[in-house]
Formats: structure tokens, sequence, C-alpha cells
């Protein structure tokens, strides 16, 4: 295990009825302005409750944020930051939401004359409006954590910032009981994946971190099923949510090594042919086991007996089984496992290839070894 800091400020507030608990971490002098998205925090009582928790404070409200935030409309919320003053910003919604209200915290406070530079050009945030969240959507853990994945077009970049960490994130449960079995799965993957990218790696002695990654994962296969069956067992959105915020708040990648393949070339099958995010990871996932599995094996053959009891038959026999039990509980949450499962052939290979060589990304994998060479193999794998 390598040596590490870890620090997590971000202040939760977990169960129902807790977003009455923004009244208290807001300050009563800030101009709040509240981002959220199409508008289903209107429908599921959510936005009563915030308006409720800020009846005390100035406030307005910013919609329409994308699933995956846009650029030119967070820019239009920047420009209403600066117009109308805003010095908190209270993100209520998914993952998308709290990314999209991250850049606009960062932009609406940045000095150069483009604030796509901070993600095109990795240009540092020096300052930034702070911001808190209410979730409503457990999927990509960036309620408690520092990054934030923005698209322009084809373009799907992120940026990290200390500064635009949530200052408090409210997790209530209840507020994913009226989400799409779409969505419900999406977010199961999503966060199944991000555990996975840093425990899939090879051998660290990071004893705890490994229990605690195996934990989630045995969590999300045992309740992300559930969630589908039983849509208002209250119990199992409870656990799914406090999963996916564990899968990346940091605390199981300090000192191991890390694999970002599954995610990077993900966001450019979302930018070049608008796959929803998570249904790209469990396209490209299988694909990085397949492919990458002599790098992989010590893991993959712990993964398979700790989180599935696979302990006979050969190395090779046993990843192969880890594998496929992999792709068995994709699919029993209903989302793809190859490109034909979205209809996409070889054709689509090369403006993928071409969309990571355009955004860095030549080399990938926790070796640093996953060369545009091995990332075309590991897409021709998913077919």
């Amino acid at each position: 295990m390598d040596k590490f800091t870890y620090h997590n400020p971000t202040r939760i507030h977990f169960g129902e009825g807790q977003i009455a608990a923004i009244a208290n971490d807001i300050p009563k002098d800030k101009k709040v302005l509240v981002v959220y998205g199409g508008g289903s925090i209107k429908h599921n009582g959510v936005y009563d409750q915030v308006a409720n928790a800020l009846s005390g404070h100035q406030w307005d409200e910013f919609s329409g944020i994308e699933p995956n935030p846009q650029y030119d409309t967070l820019m239009q919320a920047v420009a209403k930051v600066k117009e109308g003053g805003f010095d908190f910003l209270l993100a209520v919604g998914g993952g998308s939401v709290v990314d999209g209200t991250k850049f606009i915290s960062a932009a609406a406070r940045f000095a150069g004359n483009d604030p796509w530079d901070i993600l095109a050009k990795q240009q540092p945030v020096v300052d930034a409006v702070p911001l808190g969240c209410i979730l409503t959507l457990p999927a990509t853990g960036s309620e408690s954590n520092a990054g934030s994945v923005v698209s322009r077009g084809k373009d799907k970049l992120f940026f990290m910032s200390p500064l635009v960490q949530p200052i408090f994130a409210v997790l209530d449960p209840s507020t994913t009981l009226s989400l799409s079995p779409r969505q419900v799965a999406n977010g199961v993957i999503d966060a199944y994946i991000h555990v996975m990218e840093q425990y899939l790696t090879f051998p660290a002695n990071a004893k705890v971190q490994d229990r605690f990654a195996e934990g989630l994962l045995m969590n999300l296969i045992e309740e992300g099923p559930k969630a589908l069956a039983t849509p208002n067992d209250l119990a199992v959105r409870a656990n799914i949510m406090w999963s996916a915020t564990q899968a990346l708040n940091g605390l199981i990648g300090v000192g191991v090594p890390q694999d970002w393949t599954t995610h990077m070339i993900g966001h450019e099958l979302t930018g070049n042919y608008g796959i929803d995010h998570a249904r790209t990871l469990s396209i490209i996932l299988p694909a990085v086991m397949k492919q990458r599995r002599a790098d992989k094996a010590e893991k993959l053959l712990q993964y398979g007996e700790r989180i599935f009891g696979i302990t006979e038959g050969s190395n090779d026999e046993r990843i192969d089984a880890a594998i496929a039990k992999t792709i068995d509980f994709f699919k029993t949450m209903e989302v793809p496992t190859c490109l034909a499962d979205v209809e996409l052939d070889s054709t689509a290979i090369d403006p993928v290839m071409e969309s990571l060589e355009k955004h860095g990304m030549t080399v990938l994998g926790e070796r640093g070894n996953v060369t545009l060479t091995e990332s075309r193999a590991i897409l021709e794998t998913a077919l």
C-alpha cells in the first residue's frame, strides 16, 4: 500500500426528512441559486421540501441541466450567478446536476478568458462559489468528491478541484423512489464500476481497501436486482444510495493503483453516440477484463473467489467464470454488455479512437500500458 493523505470535508445528512437540515448548513446571509434538471423534483415533493428549508433565505432557481451537463447550458447559469450576485449554489438532482453545478461554481469566478479552459486545458481553479447538494439519483458519487464531468458537443471532459467539493450532501433515499427502472439500473452499474476501477488492478497489500471494496460490490449485487423487483423498498434504496457514495468518496482508492480505462473509453462512446454513461461502462468493463486478464490475473482470481465463491478449476477457468458472473449480473440489471446490444458494430470504433487521441487519452491503465492499440483491442473485444 502506498502512502497517502485522506480528507473528506463533505458533511453527510442521510435519511428521510434530512432536506430540512440545509436550513442550518447555508448561512442566512447567502444568496442561494438552486440548480436542478428537467423538473422531476417539482413532481416528487423534493422541490417543496427545498423551498420550505430555504424559507429564511433569499434564493432563486436555474433549471434545465441535462443528463450529460452541457457547457452552453451551464454558462447560462454562470451568467445568472454573476448578474444576480449569488454566492451559494445548491445542486438538487443526480450526479449530472452536481457535476454541472461544480462547473458553474468554478466558472463563475474564473479569472481567465474562456472557462472551457478549466476542462480543455486543465486550468487550475483558484476560486469558486461554495456549494452543497441534495442527491436524488445515487450513482456517480459526485456528492462527496471533487470531480466533475462536463460535455460540449462530442467532447466529454473532466476536472477536479477541492474548491468545488460540496460542503454538505443530503442523501434521502425516499427521493429515489420516483426513479425509472432504467435510472435505478444505471445508478447501480455506475457505482459498481467505480468500485471495480479502484479494485481490479494488481495486489497492493491494501487489505482494508480491498475488503471495503468487496463489501460494496456484494451490496450492489444483492440490492441492485431488488431495487428493480421491489421498487418501493426504502431499505433497499438506502443501501444502494450509501454504497454509491462510498464507491467514489476517495476512501477505497487511497494507497492503491487505479484503472479508469473503462471510464475514459466510455466517455467517448457517450460523446459520439449518446449512450447512457453507465451503459457505456457495462459494455466496456467486460472487454477490459477479457483483454487485460494477464495484467489483472491476481485480482481477478481474488474477485472471483471473494465475490462469487469461485474456487475450483484452473486459473484461466476461474477467471472466465468471474467475467461470466459479472456479465450475468449486468444482464440481471438489464443493461447492455456489448456494442451489439446498443446496435453498434465495428464502424463505431474509429470515431471513438479519434476522440481518445484528441483528448489525450493515449496511455491508460494502472500500469500505464493501455496504449491506443490496446484501447482499440478492447473496443473490438466489446463488439
